[in-house]
């Protein structure tokens, strides 16, 4: 039996994690908050381990208010940076595995095709800087880290695309949704699947080098229009969806306009099969 500690275990991941946990009989799973584990705090963090034999940690705790981030600067850092290093300073200590979650904000989404591990980041955002800045910190403190890029994530947990489109379309007879940025949905159910999937090979495998930076999102690719359409098409809703340009809802935040990611590598290293963006989507919207 290994422990794993689950930070950020309120959030989507987190609770996505707790949802098929019991599938991973093997993994006993250590759930904190910022209630329980102030991960800023690399005291706290040292008493929990030294409290605790530890296996590996899950990271989902994250600074993920894009737009504010511009304003919270410092804030955003400390969760996204000075915290991740903190996890990876300890992980390396205690000889544990760290996999922290990352995000396709890391790219300028100035693209024409998938980005890979390899392509270079340029964020343009502070939320996107914080996190690869997080990245390299985890890395750079812990080689032994496990980074999992990730985009537009949604589920039957927190505030979410998702949610909020079947929200506003029962209340409003129409919508506006940009249609040039691109991307792909990733249902956090898929995700926390994966993330247990790795942590069950490395288990097998401990010799096994299977370290760096991963990208996983589901397959397939959209607009956030699209997936809006496609949302009212499967709640069956009356709302009228009309398609505006990013520049027609300025956010304070600029979005990447492609960040469409190349999952090869995570598929090939771990064996691992990414549904289509649309059946996890089918199955997110049963559970609303």
């Amino acid at each position: 039996m290994q422990n794993i500690l689950v930070t950020g275990a309120h959030g989507q991941l987190g609770q996505a994690i707790q949802l098929i946990a019991g599938s991973f009989p093997d993994l006993n799973f250590i759930y904190t908050d910022y209630q329980e584990l102030d991960i800023t705090n690399p005291e706290a963090i040292a008493g929990l381990f030294s409290q605790q034999e530890i296996h590996a940690c899950i990271n989902c705790a994250a600074y993920t208010a894009v737009d504010k981030a511009e304003t919270d600067e410092e804030r955003a850092f400390q969760l996204n940076f000075e915290a991740v290093l903190n996890l990876a300073e300890a992980c390396l200590q205690h000889n544990a595995q760290l996999v922290h979650i990352s995000t396709d904000y890391v790219f300028d989404g100035k693209h024409y095709r998938p980005y890979t591990e390899e392509d270079e980041p340029n964020p343009q955002s502070i939320y996107g800087a914080s996190k690869l800045r997080g990245e390299a910190a985890a890395i750079g403190a812990n080689p032994n880290t496990i980074v999992i890029r990730t985009a537009w994530l949604y589920s039957q947990f927190g505030v979410n695309f998702v949610k909020r489109m079947k929200e506003l379309m029962q209340e409003r007879p129409s919508l506006n949704v940009v249609f040039d940025q691109a991307g792909t949905p990733t249902y956090a159910v898929d995700l926390a699947k994966a993330v247990l999937q790795i942590l069950q090979y490395r288990k097998e495998n401990p010799d096994t080098n299977v370290s760096g930076i991963y990208h996983y999102s589901n397959e397939g690719v959209t607009s956030w229009y699209d997936f809006a359409v496609t949302v009212k098409e499967l709640t069956g809703a009356a709302c009228e969806i009309s398609p505006i340009t990013t520049d027609l809802y300025p956010t304070p935040a600029q979005r990447p306009a492609y960040s469409v990611l190349n999952k090869q590598k995570i598929k090939t290293t771990f064996g691992i099969q990414v549904p289509y963006w649309k059946d996890s989507l089918k199955v997110c919207l049963q559970h609303l």
